[in-house]
């Protein structure tokens, strides 16, 4: 479906080019750069007006864009030499399929950089904790190399820096199953591959999850020696595919006598410290309260970034001290401000039910949740039990609050579970149910595109709606 080969960059010049789906989150922005610095004829196409994609545009005006804002239209695809659809774009889009009848190759934003880039890649994938456990990598590897390039699905493209890297650099990817599945015609794969964790995602795209699970396995294809896997061991499937691709593997997650025994990076419940296993000796990497976050997930997910970094070449001390200096990553339990005794968190990054029932878990109880979005095919059974034993109640909005609502057990004396229309009186209704010394916690388990241009949106709404409460009762 996807071009195989790598072009040299004098084959883009003059090229007629159509990017389909600009979007908001930096690779149809990264892709347009590059195809314009090296003198395609770029068209920029996307279903969305241009008042919601201006924040993208006005970085993009000063290039010779042609754009097509608000449609698709038939001649733009028909009319071009080459067609790069956002990952966000379905496969199958009827435009996509015409491409491939006519005959009209297709490129994407992310194999153009895994074609391109002459350094060695670390990519970070899964279910929950990628942005995280990316931005902990790269923080670790920038200790050992300060000029380390971190992006990819986390909302930077590294494809206008690609032609600056060169042999023995490092860069620190986070890729989504969409951008793996594309994946499939390269013989290219990332030299340290970190799995985080499995569950049900996305199955609106993929139909199902053996479909999901092969699409995120894709990561562990074959690369040069000494390619290495990074496994979280406590996850059954991702700890399955050790020894695909023939790679050497590190474990990562919650040390007991059996798997302490396997390398990697374990954390000892017990001690509350997080020790590196290399098969012989163990090395102290760092303590949980080092880590200026919440949540023994993110403590797992630390134990992950720091195999990664290992893996790369990061001495225990230089992930020491990157572990102490790391702060929250926007809208991934971000705190926001604090109102009459009640602290506001936003958490919009967490677009499945595991992470949101992860958050619950780590602070619990005394929190009232906001929750709800646009379905993706995920059931949100699990959730409803966290919500009734883990929270002071919920407030529900979107396209999925009734399919939440529908599974949150009853009984006296339980959370109460409201609905609001929008995110402003979900906030206020929150705040009616929360007591001093109570959490407020935007975490959705569900995508945003019923409501908000994307999760960033949505998180920054809540942010400034909380700060405006703040401003008020001041």
């Amino acid at each position: 479906m996807f071009l195989r080969d790598e072009e040299p960059l004098s084959a883009f010049r003059g090229r007629k080019v159509t990017v389909m789906g600009l979007g908001l989150f930096g690779g149809g922005k990264g892709v347009t750069e590059f195809l314009c610095r090296y003198g395609a004829e770029v068209t920029v196409t996307d279903k969305r007006p241009a008042a919601v994609l201006e924040p993208t545009v006005a970085e993009l005006r000063h290039l010779p864009v042609r754009w097509v804002l608000g449609e698709h239209r038939e001649e733009d695809f028909l009319g071009a030499d080459l067609v790069v659809p956002n990952p966000a774009v379905p496969r199958d889009a009827p435009l996509l399929e015409l491409c491939r009848r006519k005959g009209i190759p297709l490129e994407t934003e992310m194999n153009l950089f895994f074609k391109r880039c002459r350094g060695r890649i670390c990519a970070v994938t899964g279910s929950n904790g990628k942005t995280t456990t990316t931005s902990l990598a790269g923080a670790m590897a920038a200790r050992r190399w300060p000029s380390v390039l971190v992006g990819g699905n986390l909302g930077r493209s590294l494809l206008p820096d690609v032609e600056s890297i060169a042999p023995g650099d490092w860069v620190v990817l986070e890729v989504s199953s969409f951008q793996l599945e594309d994946l499939r015609p390269l013989d290219r794969r990332p030299e340290v591959a970190l799995v985080t964790n499995l569950s049900p995602n996305h199955l609106d795209r993929h139909g199902t999850y053996a479909e999901y699970l092969a699409a995120k396995r894709e990561i562990l294809g074959p690369a040069a020696p000494p390619a290495c896997a990074v496994l979280n061991g406590d996850d059954p499937v991702a700890r399955s595919w050790a020894g695909t691709g023939g790679r050497r593997v590190l474990f990562f997650g919650r040390s007991n006598r059996v798997r302490s025994r396997a390398r990697g990076a374990w954390l000892r419940v017990d001690r509350g410290d997080v020790s590196l296993w290399d098969g012989e000796e163990e090395a102290l990497l760092f303590e949980s309260a080092d880590l200026q976050l919440a949540g023994q997930f993110n403590v797992l997910n630390a134990a992950g970034a720091a195999a990664a970094a290992w893996a790369m070449g990061v001495g225990p001390g230089e992930i020491r001290e990157a572990v102490r200096a790391f702060r929250a990553v926007e809208h991934r339990l971000e705190p926001v401000v604090e109102i009459d005794g009640v602290r506001y968190l936003n958490d919009s990054i967490a677009t499945t039910p595991e992470s949101t029932i992860a958050a619950l878990d780590a602070l619990g109880p005394n929190v009232v949740v906001i929750c709800g979005g646009s379905p993706k095919g995920c059931s949100f059974r699990s959730l409803g039990q966290a919500i009734a034993r883990r929270s002071r109640g919920c407030v529900l909005l979107g396209q999925t609050a009734e399919a939440i609502e529908a599974v949150v057990p009853r009984k006296p004396g339980g959370p109460p579970v409201l609905r609001a229309g929008s995110l402003e009186a979900a906030v206020a209704e929150a705040r009616r149910l929360a007591r001093p010394g109570d959490l407020v916690i935007l975490s959705p388990a569900c995508p945003s595109f019923d409501m908000f241009v994307n999760f960033v949106d949505r998180g920054r709404r809540f942010k400034d709606i909380a700060r405006r409460l703040a401003g008020a009762a001041t």
